[in-house]
């Protein structure tokens, strides 16, 4: 029984300097990386030269920038397009070759309603039916050339953003 009684006491004392040597306490770990730390960050900020004797240059500006724009004359009648119908003359007086629609209507009466709006905005519109389609197109404004109804047509789409361009046949 004496050697179980050494065996444990043995074992008990070993045990006891494992967990006493793990369990030491790591402050002074902490300390020395923290001193570690700030002798570094010390070496950093160490001043190499004298900030009086710094020399600075001042940026001289830059010499201002011209820039040329030409601009070139668009043919505007190339990407417009324009559609070709056969139409009567309702309400008007009379269609020239170019002609900006604003509307299409299937009621005569919603035509005559557009047709007024656009007289009051100083406009000569006319109404025309297309026979085949059963429609009548409010036109605000007919051309001899397609490059006069063109600028016609743009400034009405500002107002009227679906309006188009018909040749007649």
């Amino acid at each position: 029984m004496n050697k179980t009684k050494t065996f444990a006491a043995v074992a008990l004392s070993m045990v006891l300097a494992i967990s006493m040597s793990s369990c030491k306490s790591k402050e002074s770990l902490y300390k020395k990386a923290y001193e570690k730390a700030q002798a570094q960050n010390a070496s950093n900020t160490q001043v190499t030269e004298d900030p009086s004797t710094v020399n600075v240059t001042p940026v001289q500006p830059a010499a201002p920038v011209t820039t040329t724009t030409t601009t070139t004359p668009v043919q505007q009648d190339d990407n417009v397009s324009v559609r070709s119908e056969a139409l009567q003359v309702v309400d008007g007086a009379g269609l020239k070759a170019y002609s900006v629609v604003c509307g299409a209507f299937s009621l005569q009466a919603n035509a005559t309603g557009l047709q007024q709006k656009l007289k009051q905005n100083g406009y000569q519109a006319q109404i025309a039916l297309n026979a085949e389609r059963k429609l009548y197109r409010v036109i605000a404004a007919t051309f001899d050339t397609k490059a006069e109804a063109i600028p016609a047509l743009q400034t009405l789409r500002q107002t009227y953003p679906d309006a188009w361009l018909l040749y007649k046949k």
